[in-house]
């Protein structure tokens, strides 16, 4: 008991978010292990599937500044509960769907929506809260959340598709988020401030805060008219949008069935973006430690170059399985590790209280990338019988990213409060 009393209980909330987004990646890394079974089934075209999960990327990204903002007046608590809630309705009337406005309808817009609330937005919100000192390092390890779920759901999920088919994946998945539903409810806070405290890394009495008053929708299309005053926000956003594009949208969609189209199976697809996922954590941990210490322009610059020459390999590595093994490992080091230099930067340009609502935008702009690249993977695949030129162009973009952020302005960090030695 004396040493949890010592635990501050913002590491508390980070835990219960990482379960929480650790869900949320096992349902949005799904569509890949469906995406042949669904094509087998019912004789949609991979672009058809692959428009489904682009609406679903969209609303994703889309719903990121106005989720920050409905964060910010109603709560976290309360905001996450209905997400889950939604994702989980959303994805148990999957198992019952016939067409494809089905699933455009439950996959595209009801878990697009809710995965929205859950995503790194969600991170940003709680690293800006929770933490004064460490934040990237909470951010880090939050991000690592979401690569554990990909590590745990995608090798499970392609077995029982295997053995049971799709639609007891899908029930299974809805039959998770009813059991985190009710930890939320009993351990999720608003606030530090809320339970007296300050502020991880803050010294001093805390101080009550008050929610914003008004409408979210306004709160967050305020946000909104900061960030696109800030030319360093539009450096930030247009070379985020090729990080989605680059991860959830092309290889987070299209991988696994690249590997079937060379004689892989789907649970071999699978083992590789859950090897992924196993040195995506470990690259995104190290990442948020390394956000809080060095210059985040230049671990940007790092993330991107390398991350475009692993795209550019790619082509050539489905040789075997023991080369795309090599590919996984390389390419999931650099997966997510672009979260929290990205989420520093933003904080640090336009302050804590804005931050979540500006990142909101900025990861809008990630989701656009993604879900271009969802869809055109899929056009590309249907014009060209595979996916080549899709991997190089995506690689050329990373590599043309990695320059752009280097032209973000070092400026000075937004004002924060004291500081106590960590």
């Amino acid at each position: 008991m004396p040493v949890f009393k010592k635990i501050h209980y913002a590491w508390i909330v980070v835990g219960i978010t990482c379960l929480v987004l650790l869900t949320s990646a096992g349902v949005r890394s799904t569509p890949g292990i469906l995406m042949v079974p669904l094509e087998e089934e019912f004789h949609w075209s991979r672009a058809t599937i692959g428009f489904a999960v682009s609406i679903n990327l969209l609303l994703y990204g889309c719903i990121g500044p106005f989720a920050a903002a409905v964060m910010e007046r109603f709560g976290i608590r309360r905001s996450v509960l209905i997400a889950l809630t939604l994702v989980g309705l959303g994805v148990a009337s999957t198992s019952m769907m016939r067409y494809p406005w089905q699933l455009i309808l439950m996959w595209g817009v009801l878990v697009g929506v809710g995965t929205g609330f859950l995503a790194t937005v969600l991170s940003a919100t709680i690293a800006a809260r929770w933490f004064t000192a460490r934040r990237g390092l909470a951010v880090g390890i939050l991000s690592g959340g979401a690569s554990t779920g990909q590590l745990i759901f995608l090798p499970v999920m392609a077995n029982v598709t295997a053995a049971f088919g799709w639609r007891t994946t899908v029930l299974a998945i809805a039959g998770v988020l009813c059991m985190v539903i009710p930890l939320v409810a009993l351990i999720m806070r608003d606030r530090p401030q809320d339970i007296g405290l300050a502020p991880y890394g803050e010294t001093g009495t805390p101080e009550p805060v008050k929610p914003p008053q008004g409408n979210p929708i306004a709160l967050a299309f305020g946000a909104l008219g900061t960030a696109v005053r800030n030319r360093d926000i539009w450096l930030i956003g247009s070379t985020y949008f090729v990080c989605g594009a680059s991860t959830n949208g092309l290889i987070g969609t299209h991988l696994i069935p690249a590997c079937i189209d060379h004689g892989m199976t789907e649970v071999a697809g699978a083992a590789l973006l859950a090897t992924m996922g196993f040195f995506n954590f470990i690259g995104t941990t190290c990442s948020g430690w390394l956000a809080d210490r060095f210059d985040n322009r230049h671990l940007l610059f790092a993330y991107y170059g390398l991350r475009g020459l692993s795209l550019l390999y790619l082509p050539f590595s489905f040789v075997d399985f023991y080369t795309m093994t090599f590919f996984a490992v390389f390419y999931g080091l650099d997966w997510f590790a672009t979260v929290a230099p990205t989420v520093r930067l933003v904080t640090d340009k336009v302050g804590r209280e804005k931050g979540g609502m500006v990142y909101g935008w900025v990861f809008m702009c990630h989701q656009l990338g993604g879900a271009s690249a969802a869809f055109f993977g899929g056009l590309f695949r249907e014009s060209f019988g595979g996916y080549t030129q899709a991997f190089m162009i995506s690689g050329t973009l990373c590599l043309i990213a990695a320059v752009a952020v280097l032209f973000i302005g070092g400026g000075r960090r937004a004002a924060t409060p004291a500081v106590a030695a960590a």
